[in-house]
């Protein structure tokens, strides 16, 4: 017979408990993000997070990433909204859990295209992530052991995808995002919005 609904809930419920395993083992934080978390704390900016994870999933991130000195101001999983990326849904509820507003007051890093487009579709500004995420879909320790053509071939093909999706800015990793927030803080200072 066709797969139906109750087949997609029976496997999910499989997998759930293996991610969770995963998570369990590989919760190391990129590189550069707690620099980026203390400079974004010193200019009195919030840090919100989205996820495509369940609530159960991130009830055993949370913790891993606090003990490693990541601690955001609002969380929200894709549990927790009606439809994930690359619908508007959690980053709108981010803003609501913030209190930010307005939306182009918001800005939305991350490493897939989905990411980028949900960003889009809140009316905000979007950075895409080339190197530490999907979009290169390797690990620290794999992109590094590569010889530098090509992952410059690599890199250039992600920034591509990203550019192609609507983003409006693209860096290697989180270690380079701080410029680029202050470029967006004066495009806003001079009207500018996404």
């Amino acid at each position: 017979t066709a797969p139906g609904e109750s087949d997609i809930d029976a496997l999910y419920a499989q997998t759930e408990p293996m991610m969770i395993q995963a998570i369990r083992d590989h919760a190391e934080l990129i590189p550069g993000m707690l620099e980026l978390a203390s400079a974004l704390r010193r200019k009195n900016m919030k840090i919100g997070t989205s996820t495509g994870y369940s609530a159960p999933m991130m009830d055993v991130l949370l913790p891993k990433v606090r003990e490693q000195g990541f601690v955001p101001d609002a969380v929200v999983c894709s549990s927790d909204v009606p439809a994930g990326r690359p619908y508007p849904w959690m980053g709108l509820l981010n803003a609501i859990r913030l209190q930010v507003y307005p939306l182009e007051a918001l800005v939305k890093i991350g490493d897939t295209l989905s990411d980028i487009e949900a960003g889009l579709n809140a009316g905000m500004w979007t950075i895409g992530l080339s190197r530490s995420g999907n979009e290169l879909g390797m690990t620290r320790q794999e992109s590094e052991a590569l010889d530098q053509e090509d992952l410059d071939t690599r890199l250039e093909a992600a920034r591509n995808r990203f550019e192609t999706a609507g983003a409006h800015y693209v860096v290697e990793g989180i270690w380079e995002v701080l410029p680029i927030l202050k470029a967006i803080e004066k495009r806003l200072s001079r009207g500018e919005r996404p």
